[in-house]
């Protein structure tokens, strides 16, 4: 083997469903197949990853489905490579803490914190207002950039609820910050691996040396000895909240399926949150074996 490292840039929200990737970096897994990973945590989530790639700033982003789907769609040069979570994704949806909202229903007409446009947050507001029954073109949004933005903005009543993960916001609503009044789950798996065009044109044998070693992390990593006190610890998280969290995540080894890639084309249409659906091909593609 060359003893020059093939260099990848990573990114990623500094969210438990990462740590396989920490965990493959600190181990040294992936320098073991002459590839060296920079990570780079994206608190602004998707919207803010798939920016970052179109700028070329990073090579591979772990992002959410329908995030990648209608970044692609609107002429993010990038493919979906491989499914990375293959479980639903549980948005809570969040008031402040001393708010007056105590249902879903109380926030139809009000104005939703998202991290940025064509976010999680942003796209999941038209999933759960359908899904209640809205008038999703009446929906407003307010730019918050992270959760730390949204700890901020909610209490002082500049938007009236959040959608973010669940278990990620649980110490905030234990510690008294926010108020969850709901859950609304993604309809989809809810967490692919995203790389550009570029690289998979470049360097497709080394990417698909990296999943490799990433996948067979994620297929054991539910086994690891402790694996739930050390997401504790990283994550700050009660032990509890991450013995349930486990138990309803399952990590993805292989492609996403083009139904689940039309289903997100057909809800993002549907609610003119992208103008045109592109053939499954233009949005994936299946990296030959090493």
């Amino acid at each position: 083997m060359s003893n020059e490292l093939t260099h990848f840039r990573v990114g990623g929200v500094p969210e438990h469903f990462n740590l396989p990737w920490h965990l493959c970096m600190e181990l040294g897994d992936f320098n073991t197949e002459g590839i060296e990973v920079s990570w780079r945590d994206f608190p602004g989530g998707t919207g803010a990853m798939c920016k970052a790639l179109r700028n070329d700033e990073i090579d591979i982003a772990i992002t959410l489905t329908e995030g990648a789907v209608k970044d692609i769609v609107e002429g993010n040069p990038a493919k979906i490579v491989q499914s990375y979570i293959a479980s639903p994704l549980i948005w809570g949806i969040h008031v402040a803490n001393d708010s007056i909202y105590q249902t879903l229903n109380d926030l139809q007409n009000t104005t939703a914190a998202i991290s940025r446009y064509g976010s999680g947050s942003h796209l999941l507001a038209y999933v759960n207002a359908e899904n209640q029954g809205w008038d999703t073109s009446k929906l407003s949004f307010k730019v918050v950039r992270n959760l730390e933005g949204a700890i901020k903005a909610l209490p002082a009543d500049e938007a009236q609820y959040f959608m973010w993960e669940h278990f990620t916001t649980k110490p905030m609503v234990d510690e008294g910050v926010f108020r969850r009044i709901a859950d609304c789950p993604t309809p989809w798996p809810c967490f692919v691996i995203l790389a550009s065009d570029k690289l998979i044109q470049q360097r497709s044998t080394k990417l698909k040396a990296l999943l490799t070693i990433l996948n067979a992390t994620t297929r054991e990593f539910k086994q690891i000895p402790a694996i739930d006190r050390m997401l504790a610890f990283r994550y700050n998280q009660k032990l509890e909240d991450i013995r349930e969290w486990l138990s309803l995540t399952e990590w993805s080894q292989t492609q996403l399926d083009d139904s689940a890639i039309n289903e997100v084309q057909e809800k993002l249409y549907s609610l003119n949150l992208i103008e045109k659906k592109l053939p499954v091909s233009k949005i994936s593609v299946k990296l030959r074996q090493p």
